[in-house]
């Protein structure tokens, strides 16, 4: 999600980006994590996109066939009740709800530039609900299936900055329904180990008050927008080998797409969304496209002598789009490159991550790209009392890895919500 602060360049954390509904099964793992991440531009120009939210699965939650996933960050909450076997051995049922103050502002990046006088706050609740399923397995990696309707209500508000003569757009309400398939899946993790993933996915959002706004009516909320996506992702590393890779190909399109449901690329925070279009290099959610590919990669190598403690990585992706209307620039391609390191406690409860990135067609004024650093921090509260498995456990073996991850417990959204 889009947040900024009412001073404007001071912006102090985005905070709601983890708290939007899961988007695969109810968790069968109990979870606690802090998560806290940061994305700024080193040329100052572009917004700061930063996060801090704690998050609790409790998959026996006062009976064993009921779960809890809670999210708290300052200022919003977003939970769901999870009733297993609800509607058959195979179905679970979620009943969520969230809500708070930023979860639905926008940020206005249009042709490299941060638009401070078109962007505004925005306070939004919504509750949903939701039906798991999983489907016989075929072999060692779960299939498992999301159908789930939702009612979001938003309401917009000027900060310091929103520029007086910007017609701010009506509070609205809209109704979202979302049907998709996941095959493996990944856990919450900044560094996880073993990770597949196959999903395709469809959102539809119905506005009960479409309208034009802006300068003049220079913009629209359609009546309703049609998204369809996909994602190919895989984690691995040799069991007798410390060198990890990561590898994710998405893309998706979209029937009349505004700023409420452009896909926005850009930045690198990957958990900040549940599907993120990282970017290194470019400010977070830079680009706005009505349709997008994207390729990326990482390949993560030891630099301690005990092969765990540091590790550094090299990152590359690169994006082939159709802009969002309004958001078209030179150039449809866009490609960016990141150097990262990584500190792992004995313990596996502390991960830090810090990187730099460069973008390659990141449109600026000096015509050199654009740059970027970065911080993640994950504190794992279970890790802190039970050791980490190692991925050559015989105990654990990649058919208990994935069988493990049939829910993915972070947000659900694609895009950041505005």
């Amino acid at each position: 999600m889009r947040h900024r602060s009412p001073r404007g360049r001071i912006l102090p954390l985005l905070l709601l980006a983890a708290a939007l509904p899961a988007g695969a099964q109810i968790d069968s793992e109990r979870r606690q994590l802090l998560q806290l991440g940061f994305n700024q531009a080193l040329d100052r120009r572009g917004p700061l996109a930063a996060y801090v939210y704690y998050y609790l699965n409790v998959p026996r939650f006062l009976s064993p066939k009921r779960a809890l996933r809670l999210v708290l960050a300052p200022g919003y909450a977003d939970s769901e009740l999870g009733f297993k076997k609800a509607l058959g051995d195979k179905t679970d049922l979620g009943l969520g709800l969230a809500g708070g103050a930023f979860a639905d502002s926008h940020t206005e990046i249009r042709r490299d530039r941060f638009v401070k006088e078109e962007s505004y706050r925005g306070d939004g609740a919504r509750a949903s609900l939701s039906l798991y399923h999983d489907f016989p397995p075929r072999g060692p990696v779960p299939l498992a299936g999301l159908l789930r309707v939702e009612s979001h209500y938003s309401k917009f508000a000027r900060d310091s900055t929103t520029d007086p003569g910007f017609a701010m757009p009506e509070a609205q309400t809209e109704v979202n329904a979302r049907a998709g398939l996941r095959l493996g899946g990944r856990e919450p993790f900044l560094i996880p180990h073993v990770a597949m993933e196959v999903s395709a996915w469809y959102e539809g959002r119905w506005r009960l008050a479409p309208m034009d706004y802006g300068y003049g009516g220079d913009r629209r909320i359609e009546p309703n927008s049609q998204l369809f996506w996909g994602r190919t992702l895989l984690i691995y590393n040799e069991p007798n080998s410390p060198d990890r890779f990561i590898a994710a190909l998405s893309g998706g399109t979209s029937i009349r797409a505004d700023r409420f449901s452009a896909y926005r690329l850009g930045g690198d925070l990957p958990m900040a969304a549940e599907f993120p279009l990282s970017l290194p290099g470019y400010y977070y959610e830079e680009i706005s496209a009505r349709r997008y590919a994207l390729l990326g990669g990482s390949y993560i190598v030891p630099l301690s002598r005990d092969k765990k403690t540091w590790t550094g990585s090299v990152t590359a992706s690169t994006a082939l789009v159709e802009y969002a209307p309004g958001f078209g620039q030179r150039g449809k391609t866009h490609s960016g490159v990141g150097l990262g390191a990584a500190y792992v406690s004995h313990s596996r409860a502390w991960q830090v991550l810090t990187g730099y990135g460069y973008g390659f067609n990141a449109a600026r004024g000096n015509g050199n790209g654009g740059h970027t650093v970065g911080l993640l921090v994950q504190f794992d509260f279970q890790r802190a009392e039970v050791p980490f498995f190692h991925p050559t456990d015989p105990n654990r073996g990649l058919h208990h890895i994935l069988r493990d991850q049939q829910s993915l417990p972070l947000p659900a959204k694609l895009l950041p919500r505005r």
